[in-house]
């Protein structure tokens, strides 16, 4: 004998050899003796049952999707039931008794040499010739156009050519599977047998569907005694290989796309890697990566493999993790490259605390550490803190310009503008501290009941309104106005987690207050575009919501009014009306209506203000 195991075990030949030596490795045997030295040596140094036993651990570790027979093909003559099963299903111990077995027959002492056959070889398109040649019109028809065509020809169109039953056609068909099955157990029928053993070691696990034509150039060339490409005929003798998509795969292809994305789970991996560990699942590395690309939920991202998810925040943070460095927004819609807004894709770096804001226009990934960039007024701020509660104009300027994307009027603009003030040596300070830094209370511009969207139930309570679009059903984070985010006990550069059946949602606020996702407690609600959440925070920090759909077609205008403050309860007169929405502003209920229309005004509630006529 002067074979290998790797000319016996197809998966030998195309499975990395770093892969394989951990697993197989024998003293006594010489470096990939697998390959090195023939079958029966290696078995006589070591025996048989432990290079069976090599190769069985080496099926199960890096093969067990794939079926017995095409890690050792010689099972499908000797066990054909259990060649085709998956050494996953049947273990290791059952797998080294297959090998066993097949080994000590290939070891037994050769009989007598039999006769030569009396044919010299022929070409195999010939053998298949011969064949089909055999049979009448009818049944080459049936075989040209519903065993071996593309897209087969129904029983009943058949029936109709030919004036027989469907049935008829059925059982001319079975017949015809049964002669071609008794052919290939034939000696004449052995080369075919052997070119489909090698063709199964070329293909690997998954290969693009057309490569089984390119294989070689005879499976190119059309049949004569049925007019079709060869290749039609031999791709149906690959048993246990499945197409889907424009690939072959053998076994499952969901399991094997599956497989695939296992490996990338841990993040981005150079593409020269990747190629390296998909072929450890049989594919090929002259296809592997269009294997990858082929495979849903991957993505290769200039030169890494990525892990590809629905979601916009994981899309985003293998942006990042693949460039290595801050993007802007704008870098980041542009390497997705799918239909997600810019504001989308800004409040989710916002919101998300994978992500950090290292300068005025680029985020970056939290675990690459870094200052966080907050905003040129709350940069001064730091800068200020940093110094011991003042600082000099010229230092701060000095300082944000060579660190971060800010010119120095800018900078110079926010130093004089409201929120800092002179002290008596001419430095700055932050308004309203002591000369020792201690800050006081924050105060927004303006206050809660001067704050658009935001409502006073009759316990006190302030609630915010949201009214849904589709960044909200989408997941993006959104902005809250800075008065309604003070109401709830937050300051510039804070942050604030409140809790919900559905999970947690941070509010953060950076250059402005922006709320987390609430697309969990949307879909609970089953809202739509149009629809309105109410929300505010409780004392025991939870996310407290009201939901309203959309207000029906038909409402009153003052009603329609009063709905987007949550009351919908209808009323009796628009001077009714103006009282409740009065009280739900911050506004006595004596009011009068142009004071109520006043502040409606200053709050910039337009929305209300047109269906009141105002």
């Amino acid at each position: 004998m002067n074979l290998s195991l790797s000319d016996l075990a197809p998966p030998l030949r195309w499975t990395s050899p770093g892969q394989i030596a951990p697993i197989v490795e024998e003293p006594q045997l010489p470096e990939a003796w697998w390959q090195a030295i023939p079958l029966d040596r290696a078995c006589a140094i070591v025996g048989a049952q432990t290079v069976a036993g090599h190769l069985a651990d080496l099926t199960v570790a890096c093969w067990g999707h794939l079926m017995l027979g095409d890690v050792l093909p010689l099972l499908r003559f000797s066990d054909p039931a259990e060649s085709e099963k998956t050494p996953e299903t049947l273990g290791k111990d059952v797998v080294q008794k297959l090998f066993i077995g097949v080994f000590e027959r290939l070891l037994e002492p050769a009989p007598e040499a039999a006769p030569a056959p009396s044919r010299p070889d022929r070409p195999l398109p010939e053998l298949i010739d011969e064949l089909f040649g055999a049979l009448d019109e009818r049944q080459r028809a049936i075989a040209r156009d519903r065993l071996y065509a593309t897209q087969r020809a129904t029983l009943d169109e058949l029936a109709q050519r030919f004036s027989v039953t469907r049935e008829r056609i059925r059982q001319i068909e079975r017949d015809l599977r049964d002669h071609v099955e008794a052919w290939l157990g034939k000696p004449e029928a052995g080369a075919l047998g052997a070119h489909v053993t090698w063709l199964r070691g070329r293909l690997g696990s998954a290969v693009p569907a057309d490569d089984l034509q390119a294989a070689v150039p005879w499976h190119g060339a059309d049949l004569r005694a049925l007019g079709i490409p060869a290749w039609r005929f031999v791709r149906t003798l690959l048993t246990g290989y499945e197409q889907s998509d424009g690939w072959l795969v053998a076994g499952g292809a969901d399991e094997l796309r599956e497989k695939t994305r296992q490996l990338f789970a841990d993040g981005p991996h150079p593409l020269a890697e990747a190629v390296t560990m998909v072929a450890q699942l049989g594919v090929r590395e002259d296809v592997a990566e269009r294997w990858i690309l082929a495979v849903p939920q991957l993505r290769v991202l200039g030169t890494h493999v990525v892990p590809w998810p629905r979601n916009i925040n994981e899309k985003a943070e293998a942006v990042l993790a693949v460039a290595g460095s801050p993007l802007s927004p704008e870098e980041i819609q542009e390497r997705i490259g799918e239909d997600y807004s810019l504001v989308g894709i800004r409040n989710q770096l916002t919101a998300d605390d994978r992500f950090l804001r290292l300068d005025r226009n680029k985020y970056g990934l939290t675990r690459w550490g870094g200052d966080e960039y907050l905003g040129i007024r709350e940069m001064i701020a730091r800068e200020i803190e940093r110094a011991g509660g003042e600082a000099s104009v010229s230092t701060i300027v000095t300082n944000l310009t060579s660190r971060y994307d800010v010119s120095e009027s800018s900078v110079r603009a926010y130093s004089g503008g409201p929120g800092f003030e002179r002290t008596q040596r001419g430095w700055i300070r932050v308004a309203g501290t002591s000369p020792s830094g201690e800050a006081e209370p924050y105060q927004p511009r303006k206050d809660v009941s001067e704050t658009r969207r935001s409502f006073r139930s009759r316990d006190g309570r302030w609630w915010h309104r949201v009214d849904i679009n589709a960044e909200h059903l989408r997941g993006s984070g959104s902005p809250l106005p800075t008065g309604f985010a003070a109401y709830l006990g937050m300051a510039p550069g804070g942050q604030l987690t409140a809790s919900t059946p559905s999970g947690d949602v941070v509010i953060s606020w950076h250059n402005q207050p922006t709320m987390g996702s609430i697309r969990n407690i949307l879909a609970d609600f089953k809202a739509n575009e149009g629809d309105h959440v109410f929300l505010t925070v409780s004392d025991g920090g939870e996310l407290l919501t009201r939901y309203l759909p959309a207000a029906p077609a038909g409402m009153p205008p003052v009603n329609r009014a009063l709905y987007l403050l949550g009351y919908t309860a209808p009323v009796n007169s628009e001077l009714e009306g103006l009282r409740l929405i009065g009280a739900r502003i911050g506004l006595s209920e004596m009011a009068l209506g142009e004071e109520v229309l006043a502040r409606l005004r200053e709050r910039g509630d337009r929305d209300i203000l047109g269906f009141l006529g105002a």
